[in-house]
């Protein structure tokens, strides 16, 4: 297992995922609810940040691995399905939106296993579709987690919507996905 800084900084979006869930389990009286909404929000947006810095930083040095292929995508299916449960856990998302969206990303990435084993995986390459939703998500999880209106602004409400969108845009790219490999699953079934 080779080991670099894109890869550490990928370990490091691991590590931050108790820690941000630690949060909602502390008393209130250690920290106020608007406070720990702040730390959750900024320490989410931090760990957002590392996956992009990652990515660049693994292509810019050419330090890309299969190791590294395989462990960016996982944090980031960790950091997402993590916050979406501790979400609904405090009644900020609804499970029907979380399920669909920690349902698709299950059943993408078996997909995604399964055509690479077969030698498909060029037909279920990430698309613009993909990276939408995944845009969508992580800006509308970190207003989730903040909440509190900022400046008039109100967050909470635009990460619900944002949220929405999200699930439709999970929606679609799993049919989309799905579509692609479709030739595939009806020749090897």
């Amino acid at each position: 297992m080779p080991f670099n800084l894109p890869i550490a900084l990928t370990w490091l979006r691991i590590i931050m995922i108790p820690l941000v869930l630690g949060l909602f389990y502390l008393p209130e009286s250690w920290m106020s609810v608007p406070t720990r909404d702040a730390v959750a929000c900024f320490a989410f947006i931090a760990a957002a940040l590392t996956d992009w810095f990652d990515g660049w930083l693994a292509r810019r040095w050419k330090q890309t691995s299969a190791f590294g292929a395989f462990l960016d995508p996982v944090a980031d299916k960790l950091m997402v399905s993590a916050a979406l449960l501790v979400l609904v856990d405090i009644g900020r998302v609804d499970t029907f939106i979380a399920f669909i969206i920690i349902g698709r990303e299950i059943t993408i990435s078996a997909l995604r296993e399964w055509m690479a084993q077969i030698g498909a995986s060029a037909s279920v390459a990430v698309s613009w579709l993909g990276k939408f939703k995944t845009a969508a998500q992580m800006i509308a999880i970190p207003c989730l987690l903040y909440w509190e209106s900022y400046r008039g602004i109100p967050v909470g409400l635009l990460g619900k919507g944002l949220i929405i969108v999200a699930a439709i845009l999970t929606v679609w790219s799993m049919c989309y996905y799905l579509q692609r490999a479709w030739p595939e699953i009806r020749r090897k079934s």
